[in-house]
C-alpha cells in the first residue's frame, strides 16, 4: 500500500539508499536551490535538509529526481493504474481478457476520498513568516512555494466532486503583498481553477482556496496530471497513491470561516480566499522555460490560517532551463497517458512534448491520414483536423509549435 504521508516516503527512500541527509546549516536563499540543481545534474539522491537557516522546518528536494525513483514511489499502485489507463483507452479489453483486470475494483475504491473533521494537519498553526523562504534564482520577486497543490471547489457545486487541484505558482512574500496576510497566486484562466474563478465572478463572491504542501507524494503528481475537467485530481491521487485520500473539512471558527477541505496527512495547508476582482503584481520567477517569467498582475490569496502537522517537512523543487526535476514529471505522465491518447484524440497515435524546449512550447505528433484513400494524390486533410484537436486540448493548447507527421 502507498504512503500515508511525506514522512513515510522520506523514511522509505532513506532505507533504500535513495535519500541523503544534509545536517549542515544551508540557506534557503539561493544556496539550497544550487545544491539541488547540482545533485539533480549528477542524478543523485533525494535530499533532506535538516537545518535550514532561519527556519524551524526541515526541507526535502529531488524526490522525483529520476524516472526510476518516481516509479519506485508508486510501485505498489502503478501496475493497477496502468491497467486502468489501458482500459480507458480500450474498454473492450475487460471483456477480452477479464482475468487481467480482476483487481481493478480495489483501485476504484481507492479513488473515493474519505472525509472527516479531524486529522494531523490541524495539530498546529503558524504564520506565513515561519515558513521556509525558498528563493531559487537571483531575480525572483520573493520566496515561492515550488511544489504546491492548490485546491479549489466549484462555487456552483461545492465539494470534492467538482474540485480542482493544480500546481499553480504561489509567491509567499515580496512585491505589494501584505506580510503574513497575502500570497501571490499565478494560474492560467483556462486551467481548472480558472473555471472556478469565472464561476465566482458570476456569483459575485470570493473563491475559497487551500494551498496544500507535502502529504503523500501522489498529490504533487496529481496536481500536474492533464485530466479531463470533470475528473477531480483528488480521485486520481487516491488511485496513484494506492489508498483512499484522507481529507478533513474542519468546522468553521472565528477568523477562518472557510471550511474548505485539506488532506488529513498534509504537512502544511494555507487557507484563504481569492477576491476575483482584485490583482497584485506577481513575479518575476525563474520558470521552467529557462527564462524569467516577468512581473504581471495576478489574483492573490488573503490568508486566514496556516496549518501544519507535528514533524512537518517542506518539500520543494527547482525549475529552470531543462532538464530539471520536473523532467521526471513529464516522462512519468507521458508513460501514464500514452494508452489513453488515441481515445481522446481520434486518429492521433502519439504526442511528445519536447522537454528541451520547456515541454509546452514544442509538440511532436504522429497522426493518421485516412481521408479519400482512393485519391491518386494525397494531401494532408485528416492531419489538419487532428492538429486542430491537439491545439485545442487542455494543456496541449499551450503549445506554440506543433510538428505532425
Amino acid at each position: 500500500m502507498g504512503y500515508r504521508n511525506l514522512t513515510e516516503c522520506v523514511t522509505d527512500l532513506e532505507r533504500n539508499g535513495m535519500l541523503r541527509k544534509i545536517d549542515l546549516p544551508i540557506d534557503p536563499n539561493l544556496e539550497m536551490a544550487e545544491i539541488q540543481r547540482r545533485v539533480y545534474r549528477a542524478q543523485g539522491p533525494a535530499l533532506l535538509f535538516t537545518r535550514p537557516l532561519n527556519c524551524k522546518f526541515p526541507m526535502v528536494s529531488n524526490l522525483f529526481g529520476s524516472l526510476e525513483r518516481t516509479r519506485f514511489l508508486f510501485r505498489d499502485a502503478l501496475p493497477r493504474l496502468e491497467k486502468l489507463m489501458r482500459l480507458q483507452g480500450d474498454p473492450g479489453l475487460a471483456a477480452k481478457t477479464p482475468w487481467k483486470f480482476w483487481n481493478l475494483p480495489r483501485s476504484l475504491w481507492h479513488a473515493l476520498p474519505k472525509i472527516s473533521s479531524r486529522g494531523p494537519i490541524l495539530q498546529n498553526q503558524c504564520q506565513l513568516a515561519d515558513l521556509p523562504a525558498l528563493k531559487c534564482w537571483p531575480m525572483d520577486g520573493g520566496p515561492f512555494v515550488t511544489l504546491p497543490a492548490v485546491y479549489s471547489e466549484s462555487p456552483d457545486s461545492p465539494g470534492w466532486m467538482r474540485s480542482n487541484l493544480g500546481m499553480y505558482r504561489v509567491q509567499l512574500a515580496g512585491n505589494d503583498f501584505v506580510p503574513n496576510q497575502e500570497v501571490g497566486l499565478h494560474y492560467q484562466i483556462h486551467r481548472g481553477m480558472g473555471v472556478h474563478h469565472a464561476q465566482a465572478v458570476a456569483k459575485g463572491e470570493k473563491l475559497r482556496v487551500a494551498v496544500w504542501v507535502g502529504g503523500p507524494p501522489a498529490l504533487a503528481v496529481s496536481a500536474v496530471m492533464p485530466l479531463p475537467e470533470k475528473i477531480p485530481e483528488v480521485v486520481f491521487a487516491g488511485v496513484l497513491g494506492g489508498r483512499r485520500l484522507a481529507m478533513v473539512r474542519p468546522l468553521a471558527e472565528p477568523g477562518c470561516p472557510s471550511r474548505i477541505a485539506m488532506p488529513a496527512e498534509a504537512d502544511f495547508c494555507l487557507v484563504g480566499t481569492v477576491d476575483p476582482s482584485l490583482t497584485k503584481p506577481e513575479g518575476p520567477f525563474g520558470d521552467h522555460l529557462g527564462y524569467y517569467s516577468l512581473t504581471h498582475p495576478f489574483p492573490f490569496i488573503q490568508i486566514e490560517k496556516v496549518f501544519h502537522r507535528t514533524g512537518a517537512i517542506w518539500p520543494f523543487t527547482v525549475v529552470g532551463r531543462p532538464p530539471q526535476e520536473d523532467t521526471s514529471f513529464g516522462e512519468f505522465i507521458h508513460e501514464l497517458t500514452a494508452p489513453v491518447l488515441p481515445s481522446v484524440l481520434t486518429g492521433v497515435r502519439e504526442v511528445h512534448a519536447v522537454d528541451a524546449a520547456g515541454v509546452h512550447p514544442l509538440l511532436l505528433a504522429i497522426g493518421s491520414e485516412r481521408y479519400v484513400p482512393y485519391a491518386s494524390q494525397r494531401k494532408p486533410q485528416e492531419l489538419l483536423t487532428q492538429a486542430c484537436a491537439i491545439l485545442g486540448q487542455g494543456q496541449l493548447s499551450l503549445a506554440k509549435f506543433l510538428l505532425m507527421v
